[in-house]
């Protein structure tokens, strides 16, 4: 994807230095505690549902990011890698530059209503967070709830995020009319280890809060345990914390994901590893010498460990990303190409 298929211009000029055209973003900084040294560039966007690709095995076809680059800063995040495509850097540029598009829920309302759009379901949150930190200030997510809503199209989110609760009520009238399904990444509770991997997201703590207010209201609320670190919360002790931990906040399902490793994401991790952690450099190397991912055998070892645990407090595992019925449904209402951006598919 380039800047140029982010605007509503065919002919976006570039600047500073070939990427920004007056007549193409907008960029903003604002001057507040929680936004200080972030900028924010405001694109107007000519395409928000965008196509899985055929080979991936997640179980949606399309899904909606209303911004690009995450203030959660999670050093593992292999969504860091969409950043190189606009020239950006994918280390502290990931983290500090967020690209927002100020138009996704009128450009989804009217994506939704095409003829040749067919209902799908739409998931959210799999490439960055969508209730990150600059949702609190653009309020993307609530017309892009509504949008579906109006169309009864079913739809997924999944996230670290504590804001999701401001749009409880509209997420309780959506599943009234359609499958949601909503899961929030927790994968460890070590307040140390959370503090140095994602230093921009809300303790792990706060997210199982968000899962138990979910379930007070009706909406059961999935957890996927990720990432699961490698020699750093694999602990048998550490798992089981967090599985108790989760099972607690009334979790409807708990799925383990080991941490990997795509480019982009691999050296800023392995750079975080040589400066807080350098003597498992070399684990590392060899436990990730085959590419991106552990080992099976290691995985595998990981989901046993977890599913056993999940059994014994009283959970199931299930596939994250699918959705769930979560209250009892009214009526469907009547429901309706996109445009294509490249996906990468974190789940974190």
């Amino acid at each position: 994807m380039r800047w140029e298929n982010l605007t509503d211009s065919d002919h976006a000029r570039a600047a500073d230095p070939a990427l920004f055209g007056a007549d193409a973003v907008t960029t903003r900084t604002f001057d507040t505690p929680e936004f200080r040294g972030i900028t924010f560039h405001e694109v107007r966007a000519r395409s928000v549902l965008n196509r899985v690709p055929g080979a991936s095995r997640m179980p949606f076809e399309w899904t909606v990011n209303p911004y690009r680059g995450c203030t959660h800063a999670c050093v593992y995040c292999f969504a860091r890698k969409t950043h190189s495509y606009l020239d950006l850097d994918t280390g502290l540029g990931f983290d500090s530059q967020i690209v927002v598009k100020v138009n996704a829920p009128e450009l989804l309302r009217r994506q939704l209503a095409s003829r040749r759009w067919r209902g799908e379901h739409v998931a959210m949150g799999t490439n960055v967070d969508c209730y990150q930190r600059a949702e609190g200030r653009y309020r993307l997510m609530p017309g892009i709830i509504e949008a579906l809503t109006e169309r009864a199209n079913p739809f997924s989110i999944l996230t670290k995020g504590t804001l999701i609760l401001r749009d409880l009520d509209l997420l309780t009238r959506a599943a009234r009319v359609t499958d949601v399904g909503i899961s929030v990444s927790v994968g460890f509770t070590d307040a140390e280890l959370w503090r140095t991997v994602e230093p921009g997201t809300p303790a792990p703590e706060r997210r199982l809060e968000v899962v138990r207010a979910l379930g007070e209201r009706g909406i059961g609320c999935g957890v996927l345990m990720a990432p699961v670190i490698p020699f750093l919360g694999d602990e048998p002790a550490q798992l089981r914390a967090t599985v108790r931990a989760i099972a607690a906040a009334g979790a409807t399902s708990v799925t383990p994901l080991v941490l990997h490793l795509r480019p982009g994401a691999r050296e800023w991790f392995m750079d975080w590893l040589g400066r807080h952690h350098p003597h498992l450099v070399r684990r590392y190397e060899r436990l990730y010498a085959d590419g991106a991912y552990a080992p099976k055998w290691y995985q595998r070892r990981i989901t046993r460990q977890v599913h056993d645990l999940a059994r014994e407090y009283g959970i199931g595992p299930t596939r994250a990303g699918m959705p769930r019925r979560i209250a009892e449904p009214a009526p469907a209402q009547p429901a309706g190409p996109a445009a294509t951006e490249p996906v990468q598919l974190s789940l974190l």
